[in-house]
């Protein structure tokens, strides 16, 4: 082979393994589903069974919910209503919306290290997803979405230091989770928050990998590989995971789903999209893949590498395509050896 060409690929190899380094918790999450954390229906209670929850209960019993101010739009009251007639405070729950006001409050009062970034959220839903990970930390409790409605009692799910729910098809999220407070898992969760808070091109990524359920699965992937995924006491660190057929089930559902999605905007269609016409997009790919290739061996050949055929006259020891190189080049002193021919 000659050695422009194996120059060439060394390079590209070099490209692709930084490119797969940098990538690699994401496709990790493509083909590891946590299936050995999860809840199984085994463990619970029938759905009005009067058999207590396995275990005693470690969550404290606490419902998260944010929304700009305390007027509920009516879109989502049912589904709110719903949680709250389940959850009584005469069975000893307790009920917090967490208001902008509020937000800010709780930030400056316990956390002030995190007011700036906070505040220098680029969305409002980055701030209330970042809200509901402090509280929870802090807290204890358990986080629902406002258009996430109870179908039934959460009581089972509170002997589980911490849980959250499988996403379809990879990764976890976070529009309900629950644990006790100060839990590692949650404590690394608000420790990285400022680490990851990037702009993206578009506002549907930004908000997905900064707060969001990507950001949350990303780190989820990072805790579990590094081994503190383990132990169900209270002060162990495993994170339990509510799978679809526990979560979304007409019969054993805990949870019903209700119009949501307030803060897509319109590249969330371009997302979708995409999503529907994978195969095209593949496809498409590939090819943007193959002309990159091309074009980065065009350059290679073009800017670096001397070609045999041309005369020997105007080819000095050394010779670059770079001027820089070629007036090094020029200097008689030195004899240099062309180093690109074989």
């Amino acid at each position: 082979m000659r050695r422009p060409i194996l120059i060439f690929l060394l390079l590209l190899a070099a490209l692709v393994i930084f490119l797969l380094h940098t990538v690699w918790t994401l496709l990790s999450l493509l083909v590891v589903s946590g299936a050995e954390d999860m809840i199984t229906k085994s463990e619970l209670p029938a759905p009005g069974s009067s058999s207590k929850p396995g275990g005693s209960p470690m969550i404290p019993k606490i419902i998260h919910q944010t929304y700009k101010n305390a007027s509920i739009p009516a879109v989502w009251q049912e589904a709110q209503q719903s949680c709250l007639a389940l959850h009584k405070a005469e069975d000893g729950w307790e009920y917090k919306l967490w208001t902008d006001a509020l937000m800010a409050e709780f930030m400056y009062k316990e956390y002030p290290w995190f007011v700036e970034t906070f505040e220098g959220y680029t969305y409002p839903i980055e701030r209330a997803d970042a809200i509901r990970y402090f509280v929870l930390s802090h807290y204890g409790g358990i986080y629902i979405d406002l258009d996430d409605g109870c179908n039934r009692s959460l009581d089972p799910l509170l002997v589980y230091p911490a849980w959250v729910r499988k996403t379809i098809p990879t990764g976890i999220s976070n529009d309900a989770m629950g644990s006790v407070p100060r839990h590692p898992f949650f404590r690394r969760v608000v420790d990285e928050l400022q680490n990851y808070d990037r702009h993206w091109v578009l506002s549907y990524i930004t908000v997905m990998a900064s707060t969001g359920p990507l950001f949350l699965s990303i780190i989820w992937r990072h805790y579990s590989s590094e081994g503190w995924n383990q132990g169900d006491e209270a002060d162990g660190g495993r994170i339990r995971i509510l799978f679809p057929q526990e979560y979304m089930g007409k019969e054993w559902s805990f949870f019903t789903h209700h119009l949501g999605n307030s803060w897509h905007a319109a590249d969330v269609q371009f997302i979708f999209w995409m999503a529907r016409n994978w195969i095209f997009v593949t496809i498409l790919g590939f090819s943007l893949g193959g002309v990159f290739i091309f074009a980065m061996w065009w350059l290679y050949r073009r800017f670096f590498v001397v070609r045999s055929d041309e005369p020997r006259r105007k080819r000095s020891p050394g010779r670059s395509r770079f001027p820089f190189w070629r007036s090094i080049s020029a200097h008689k002193d030195y004899e240099l050896v062309d180093r690109h021919e074989v």
